[in-house]
């Protein structure tokens, strides 16, 4: 489905001046590959089912279109309605598996746009707390060797245990730890199949479950300068989004943020900003040692780097779709 949206993004990019005349952004027109995106929108929490039929449908109609803003708004996208360049850039960059929560008075903060799962689960334990982590001794890879992997997850669990009085500790014992790790391929038992290379990354799910599935295709990376692929993807980023979900966050809108629902190939994000420091400090408390200066200075720190991904990213988005269509 996800080469459907990077030939998608060929058809309206080249040349620009084209772009505003092809986007599709009328009602009630039939438009090819429109039920491409509808499937998406509905996996993803913006186009509820209607009947059997209407994902097979390539219509342009109200409701889709309703869907459209929506995904636009949640995403921090302008919000044109139609499927411009921008919006179909980011539907077809590879994402996290778990649905986007809407925005409501009960999950959305006037002040900072981080989100949490319907009804604000947490681990309920005494504080400080410590969850147990182990990798499944039979759904891992072979790709990275298992010191390399370990080291990732601990840094990745650490960075979230600077900011709440929350501890991680890897234990042996798969069957009994509180979190669950596992790279799986395609249907995998929980009604969320992974689709291979790109697309979906890893879907983890709310307190209490702590299960946390990653898609064994895709090329995980845990240093760009020795793995040159141009599918890789950074394990350590996916492995930090996914444990804030694990502990109650759901996407946020800030594209900045550990918790905003997509990864591009060869992108790195692992330091939380501002909004995935409060967010998870609402449910948890902050860590005693943490500084609230640390707060600025992460938040400089992400949005520097964000400048400079910024200047580089349109072309480099462009060469890696032209790449991936002529494989």
């Amino acid at each position: 489905m996800f080469l459907f949206f990077f030939f998608f993004i060929f058809l309206l990019g080249s040349p620009p001046y084209l772009l505003a005349r092809n986007t599709p952004g009328f009602t009630n027109k039939e438009v090819t590959g429109i039920s491409e995106f509808k499937k998406h929108f509905n996996r993803f929490g913006y186009l509820p089912l209607q009947n059997d039929t209407f994902l097979t449908t390539d219509t342009f109609d109200d409701r889709f279109k309703s869907a459209v803003i929506l995904y636009q708004e949640k995403l921090g996208l302008p919000t044109t309605g139609k499927l411009d360049f921008a919006t179909v850039s980011q539907v077809s960059t590879p994402r996290c598996g778990v649905p986007d929560t809407p925005d409501t008075p009960d999950t959305f903060h006037a002040t900072k746009r981080y989100v949490y799962f319907p009804g604000k689960p947490r681990w309920s334990r005494p504080m400080p707390m410590t969850l147990t982590y182990a990798f499944s001794p039979v759904n891992f890879i072979t790709s990275l060797s298992s010191s390399d992997i370990r080291v990732v997850f601990k840094r990745a669990f650490a960075t979230w245990a600077s900011v709440i009085p929350v501890s991680f500790a890897e234990t042996e014992d798969y069957a009994f730890a509180d979190i669950k790790i596992g790279f799986y391929s395609g249907d995998h038992g929980d009604g969320e199949a992974f689709d291979g290379v790109l697309g979906v990354l890893a879907h983890s799910f709310s307190p209490e479950s702590g299960r946390f599935h990653l898609d064994a295709a895709e090329t995980w990376a845990i240093d760009f300068g020795t793995e040159k692929s141009d599918v890789a993807v950074d394990l350590e980023s996916v492995a930090t989004h996914e444990i804030g979900h694990l502990l109650g966050l759901a996407h946020s809108s800030v594209k900045e943020a550990v918790m905003y629902p997509s990864l591009k190939p060869r992108d790195k994000k692992v330091d939380l900003t501002v909004d995935d420091i409060e967010g998870v400090q609402a449910l948890y408390g902050s860590n005693p040692n943490f500084r609230s200066g640390d707060l600025l200075e992460s938040d400089i720190s992400s949005n520097q780097a964000v400048d400079l991904r910024i200047r580089s990213s349109d072309h480099m988005a462009l060469a890696l779709i032209l790449y991936l269509l002529c494989m």
